[in-house]
């Protein structure tokens, strides 16, 4: 992993459904960012009991570079998984660039976990893409949950919004989002609606008015809806089926651990019902 190059958009090909549309999300988030893409392809254990299947996971012309054979069985050795892996970022690489990307792609294959993998990638990384269903045994939250990088969180086919949905709670992590909005060009061509689900208080008016001020400073369309719900989830997805909006944006896992055990999360309930794209800014 030395050729990992800093401020790169890591596209997580660890999820045979999602590869497509992983590296189309990257490519996406490459051209706004002018960032390379790193490829990252973590070699799944010898012990993992369910095969992986990668054959057809892409759509290219190339009928030479087929993935028939991609498959994980149980008594494939290192040596075969190594292969599997390069012929996997190969065919990344040769998607890509048929795509017409105009930026830096690079392999990053790594022979340990995706958590260990992104671990690696965190600090140096502007942007990690993962698809919704990783083949990994943790979960999105407990691969989101330790981050320093913001996570695109996309399901299949990706397609490139036109606005966004920023769930703003006035906790720390909606600020520390609020800050890279203003600065990131990731979303700067979108139009942005700023979200608040909460009572209609003068706390609450207030926050959101701040924040949306400065969206507006900052140059970025945008539009303010404070939401007075209990339903956090249904509310959030009820505005965005509504005004037809294809990106979610939040900070993640803003609550204590302790709300989190008695209320549950705000985070995972999203991860796990959201049909479009999810930008998570991380806790850290």
């Amino acid at each position: 992993m030395s050729n990992l190059k800093p401020d790169s958009v890591i596209a997580c090909l660890d999820c045979p459904d999602h590869v497509q549309a992983v590296l189309d999300a990257s490519m996406w988030a490459s051209n706004r960012l002018q960032a390379p893409i790193g490829l990252l392809h973590a070699v799944p254990s010898l012990q993992q009991k369910a095969a992986i299947n990668y054959s057809g996971c892409l759509n290219i012309d190339d009928e030479n570079i087929l993935l028939d054979n991609f498959t994980t069985h149980e008594h494939q050795g290192n040596s075969e998984l190594k292969a599997q892996g390069q012929l996997l970022l190969h065919q990344a690489a040769a998607y890509c660039e048929q795509s017409l990307h105009k930026r830096k792609i690079y392999s990053l294959h790594r022979h340990a976990s995706l958590s260990e993998s992104i671990d690696y990638v965190d600090e140096k990384s502007q942007l990690i893409v993962l698809g919704h269903h990783v083949t990994c045994k943790s979960t999105l939250s407990q691969l989101i949950r330790p981050s320093l990088c913001p996570i695109l969180v996309t399901h299949t086919p990706f397609m490139p919004p036109k606005s966004a949905l920023f769930a703003f709670d006035n906790r720390a992590t909606s600020h520390k989002m609020l800050n890279w909005l203003c600065k990131t060009p990731l979303v700067r061509a979108l139009s942005i609606h700023i979200v608040m689900v909460g009572k209609e208080n003068a706390e609450n008016c207030d926050a959101l008015r701040e924040a949306y001020a400065r969206l507006k400073q900052s140059g970025i369309h945008c539009k303010k809806k404070l939401l007075d719900c209990r339903d956090v989830r249904a509310a959030l997805h009820y505005y965005q089926n509504e005004h037809d909006i294809g990106l979610l944006m939040s900070g993640a896992f803003g609550q204590s651990r302790l709300r989190e055990l008695l209320q549950g999360s705000n985070t995972e309930r999203l991860l796990g019902t959201t049909k479009t794209p999810y930008l998570l800014f991380p806790k850290a």
